[in-house]
């Protein structure tokens, strides 16, 4: 099952190193005067903003003001104080659409109050609650006493603001007092709830570098100026930390904190991805400039985690500074959320509405407008809105009844499915959707083709199985014309000339139309005679050309799609109808999505079945990069309600995409206005590819039992639904 590992994209500022605490395992302080000048941050800033960071990390030592040479050049810049210039670096950033993160060391109240205006999230080291290191190697830095910290962090939580904290692991510390550590963090996060993620940081020693600039160390070795540094000595206050330290702290971490991400610094140690299949959740922040605190250690780039991650179920993904569920008035600034709606809606968690922009939602319409859809009346945008936006428990159970009494009326009791196998011919596309994880370039390593032999050992295969239908669909191929997908369907139906072939998206038929310069009905006569018998609704996604512009400016707008669906129609060739939901379109845009196909239905009756399809994010763009999560199981049920209803009776079929949710919700399904299980498959990679995690075939005898669990009975059917043989359910 592919689980999400997280990290940021971020630009690391170190707006100050002065210091007032002697760590003796910091490399990073020094007890000079420093401060970046104004001129400076905002060149930093614009080259963060060039390198598309969607985080400033704001380091600096601990107190730099105790620096005399610091005070006056903050009263030079126009500045009390230095919370005042890091408040103004912040606003900064906002102004360039970057999030703030603080992480300035011990803080008062109040400071972290004024931070809280213009940050997106803040943090502190706790490090240990050992006070016996205050004698070792924190002698001489009196914020990093223990209790200082832990104020700090009790403050932030007593103020809303979502942090950052961990602990620092080989510094001299026991093994008891590690984990005494980590219970403090969750004594804490108990009070507030505000930690949304720990760091186990491993001490590695690091050459000094007093004198020179972090981020030109780091740079240097991002680039690869210059390898690592050799190993350094350990010291002798330190102790040495193995693997096995690692894994025992990850597991007491998700154990006292559940509901808190841990995260594990990918460049300190080779063992990351073990610490990943042990339970930790997030890399950190994957600096665009390098790691400030450990410059000469490079991040891995997120390329190269990924394909480490990939083989063993692991989705590597993007997300902000600040968590999904911190992102609401409560815990942020109105400033800083503008900010998020603006340039990262799309990280905003699902909450029925409002996620781009403030729509009214009539949910006074929401009863009526049930009552009128089990009717099989046309609903009004605002009252589909309003069901799809729905999610009150008690309006939900009357929408899964009436969608379910729907079903019983136009379709009955019987749980149809049909034995079939599909081919995706080729993966080379060249549209690029953001929501796709199949689509590939000609020249990628992952792009693949079938030739005439493995196509016709496929079909075949499909005939011993004792499939009725062959789905073919592929990208679009660049090098493919008409003649090439006429030539598919010939071969097809030479090998098999009994089998049902259904065959080639509205995309698809789009692109033949352009090579061949042939309208759609001359394309369709044409397929039609090679063997075509129905056309998959894909390429639908949403019907709304702003989420289509959003999600895949290279695909056919509405009026294309729905054009070259009639054509289909008017050909005698019928097709299904889909939709892919639960990525970035509101309830407004799916209500949009519902008109369109019904009143196409309602023109043509060319629709056999609709089929909603739950988006997969993990291995797409909008996934990795927009923070886009997998739709809830109960989301996608409540969807699929409102989706049979919204057709009246329009359409008689609905289909429950077990590859998308899984056989058990395709069941639960079938409570919920669901009558069709669909089909076995035997190969499906487009759904594999975006990171699927529920298998690409089933038995006949898998989709009958699913039937039967839920107490009705089952049949396998053709394409065009006539039933082939009944099974019926099992009598108690």
């Amino acid at each position: 099952m592919p689980r999400r590992v997280t990290f940021s994209r971020n630009f690391t500022l170190s707006l100050s190193r002065t210091c007032r605490c002697y760590c003796k395992y910091c490399s990073f302080a020094t007890h000079r005067a420093h401060l970046h000048e104004p001129e400076e941050v905002e060149r930093l800033l614009d080259q963060a903003e060039r390198r598309g960071a969607k985080e400033l990390l704001v380091l600096t030592g601990e107190m730099p003001e105790v620096n005399a040479e610091v005070r006056r050049r903050l009263t030079a810049y126009g500045h009390r104080d230095f919370t005042s210039y890091v408040a103004w670096a912040c606003e900064r950033a906002l102004a360039r659409g970057i999030l703030p993160h603080t992480n300035l060391g011990v803080l008062s109240r109040k400071d972290v109050g004024r931070l809280r205006e213009v940050t997106a999230s803040q943090g502190l080291m706790l490090e240990s609650v050992s006070e016996r290191l205050m004698e070792t190697v924190h002698a001489g830095s009196p914020t990093k006493h223990p209790a200082r910290r832990l104020d700090t962090i009790r403050a932030a939580g007593e103020l809303r603001i979502p942090f950052t904290s961990g602990i620092l692991v080989g510094i001299g510390e026991s093994e008891e007092e590690r984990m005494a550590s980590l219970a403090a963090l969750a004594a804490v996060h108990a009070e507030h709830g505000h930690l949304q993620e720990v760091i186990l940081q491993n001490y590695v020693p690091h050459p000094s570098y007093y004198g020179e600039e972090p981020g030109e160390i780091a740079d240097a070795a991002q680039s690869g100026r210059t390898g690592e540094a050799d190993p350094q000595p350990l010291p002798a206050w330190a102790n040495p930390v193995e693997l096995e330290d690692m894994r025992r702290l990850v597991r007491e971490a998700r154990r006292l904190m559940p509901d808190v991400g841990v995260q594990i610094p990918p460049n300190l140690s080779d063992w990351w991805l073990p610490l990943v299949e042990e339970g930790a959740t997030d890399l950190g922040g994957l600096s665009a400039n390098g790691d400030h605190i450990s410059p000469e250690h490079p991040f891995p780039s997120p390329h190269q985690m990924r394909k480490e991650l990939a083989p063993r179920g692991y989705a590597l993904t993007e997300r902000l500074c600040v968590y999904p569920q911190y992102m609401d008035p409560e815990w942020l600034e109105q400033g800083v959320l503008d900010t998020i709606k603006l340039k990262y809606w799309s990280f905003i968690p699902r909450r029925g509405s409002g996620r781009r922009e403030e729509r009214a939602i009539h949910r006074d319409l929401v009863s009526g407008a049930i009552a009128r859809a089990r009717d099989g009346m046309t609903l009004s945008e605002d009252e589909l809105t309003a069901l799809f936006a729905e999610t009150r428990p008690e309006a939900v159970e009357d929408m899964r009844q009436a969608a379910d009494e729907l079903r019983a009326e136009l379709a009955g009791d019987t749980v149809t499915f049909v034995v079939n196998r599909n081919i995706n011919l080729s993966n080379v596309c060249i549209v690029g959707c953001a929501f796709c994880g199949f689509g590939q370039g000609r020249r990628s390593p992952d792009a693949y083709e079938h030739d005439r032999d493995e196509f016709v050992g496929r079909v075949e295969e499909a005939v011993a199985f004792g499939a009725t239908e062959i789905c073919m669909q592929s990208g679009i191929h660049p090098a493919w014309g008409l003649e090439d997908y006429l030539g598919w369907l010939r071969l097809a139906r030479e090998v098999a000339p009994d089998v049902h072939l259904h065959a080639y998206s509205a995309m698809e038929v789009d692109h033949m139309c352009r090579v061949s310069g042939l309208s759609p009905l001359e394309v369709f006569a044409r397929l039609r005679e090679a063997g075509l018998g129905s056309t998959p609704g894909t390429a639908a996604e949403v019907l709304h050309d702003g989420v289509r512009e959003r999600i895949s400016p290279n695909k056919l707008p509405v009026a294309r799609w729905v054009e070259i669906i009639e054509a289909s129609h008017a050909s005698g060739l019928r097709s299904t109808a889909t939709v892919m939901f639960g990525h970035i379109e509101e309830p407004w845009e799916l209500a949009e999505h519902m008109r369109v196909v019904r009143e196409l239905q309602e023109r043509t009756g060319g629709i056999t079945e609709f089929v909603p399809l739950s988006f997969i994010p993990f291995h797409t763009l909008l996934g990795r990069t927009h923070g886009v999560e997998e739709i809830g199981r109960e989301d996608n049920l409540r969807h699929t309600a409102v989706f049979r209803l919204a057709l009246g009776r329009t359409v008689a079929n609905v289909q429950a995409s077990w590859v998308k949710m899984g056989l058990d919700a395709a069941a639960e399904a079938l409570r919920w206005g669901v009558n069709d299980l669909g089909g076995t498959l035997m190969e499906e990679s487009i759904s594999r590819m975006a990171g699927s995690y529920h298998g690409t075939r089933l038995e006949p005898e898998d989709l009958i039992a699913a039937a039967h669990a839920a107490g009705r009975p089952a049949a396998e059917r053709t394409t065009l639904y006539e039933v082939r043989r009944h099974y019926d359910a099992v009598t108690a």
